[in-house]
């Protein structure tokens, strides 16, 4: 019976992917493998393609992209690329990219006063119909359902180490700021990423690129400046600079993903902080952990996209259902199909 089950979820599963988009008025959200970098491609409810992050540089990442967004997806452009800050396994496929696939929307942190970490002349004359610095508190304007339908969101709850204002009653979040404690500073531009909540209906979905461990502090003391989310995009790949167990105890995530690579993220320290979250239900990698760790710094295999060093380059895709009362985690590469319910 569970077996027939299961089954019937794949193939229903598998026949919504071919209709990603406004046919089936679904939020679809891909992690793409990029070995270790980040690409997470968002297909809306009305077919509109915002891609967070391009991978590193050469072939490798740009054909798993645009594989990712044309044949799995059925889309021909960008609409919305945002850069969520400027280290090469973040931006380093955009240059090709945008010569292979038309990008509409060009968002990130521009050239600002403090940056360390350049990307490059190159990479600021890449083509794009506009471009955009993103500030704490921006929204993407996106296209919206009929009337009556769930509202979908990208919000940008900081950047450049700003980070938006509190809404006015807040409480404090005193009780979880207690047990703060600050780690070494990190100099580099991973502080200064983009944060991105992404909200259709009830469902809810937090990415801040590789926000480091005392800028994550500042996103939940002394206020909560999430909320409560479904998904939580592991932060950094899952290193250990970033995943300040504050932010996992403040947002209560149920579903956690991240997009590590064979010996890169899924540190110790983080994986237990993942497991001691209690409010998780599951968590994926995008990549077994192949050091001599990684025994005891796994999750089960059905879990995990990529078992092996020499992969195929496997993803992971999420689907909300239309009433956004419930959401789909699959690995297609090993059939793995598992549907949570939303927090609301």
């Amino acid at each position: 019976m569970r077996f027939a089950l299961s089954f019937l979820l794949a193939l229903l599963f598998c026949t919504s992917t071919l209709l990603a988009g406004e046919a089936d008025k679904r939020l679809d959200i891909y992690w793409i493998d990029t070995e270790g970098g980040a690409a997470t491609l968002l297909i809306t409810p009305t077919g509109e393609t915002v891609l967070i992050d391009a991978g590193n540089p050469g072939l490798r990442d740009l054909n798993r992209i645009v594989k990712t967004l044309t044949e799995l997806a059925g889309c021909k452009q960008i609409d919305h690329l945002v850069t969520t800050h400027y280290h090469s396994d973040h931006f380093g496929g955009m240059l090709e990219l945008s010569q292979t696939i038309p990008v509409k929307n060009l968002w990130d942190n521009g050239e600002f006063e403090g940056l360390r970490d350049h990307p490059g002349k190159a990479y600021f004359a890449l083509k794009a119909d506009m471009k955009h610095v993103i500030q704490p508190g921006d929204s993407i304007p996106l296209k919206q359902l009929p009337a009556g339908s769930p509202e979908l969101s990208i919000r940008c709850l900081g950047t450049r180490q700003q980070f938006i204002l509190p809404p006015e009653g807040t409480p404090e979040n005193a009780t979880i700021c207690a047990a703060a404690r600050d780690k070494d500073r990190d100099g580099s531009d991973n502080a200064n990423s983009v944060v991105l909540l992404v909200t259709f209906g009830g469902f809810k979905f937090y990415d801040a690129g590789d926000l480091t461990w005392n800028m994550e502090k500042k996103l939940v003391c002394p206020h909560n400046l999430i909320g409560k989310v479904d998904v939580y995009q592991v932060t950094h790949h899952g290193l250990d600079a970033s995943n300040n167990p504050l932010v996992l105890q403040t947002i209560e995530p149920r579903v956690a993903i991240m997009n590590n690579g064979t010996t890169k993220g899924c540190m110790p320290e983080v994986f237990a902080n993942l497991q001691e979250t209690k409010s998780l239900q599951a968590i994926y990698q995008v990549h077994k952990n192949l050091r001599p760790d990684g025994e005891k710094n796994n999750v089960p295999a059905e879990f995990i996209a990529n078992l092996e060093k020499n992969c195929n380059g496997n993803h992971i895709h999420l689907s909300v259902a239309p009433d956004t009362k419930s959401y789909t985690v699959a690995i297609p590469a090993n059939r793995h199909v598992k549907m949570y319910a939303t927090r609301e």
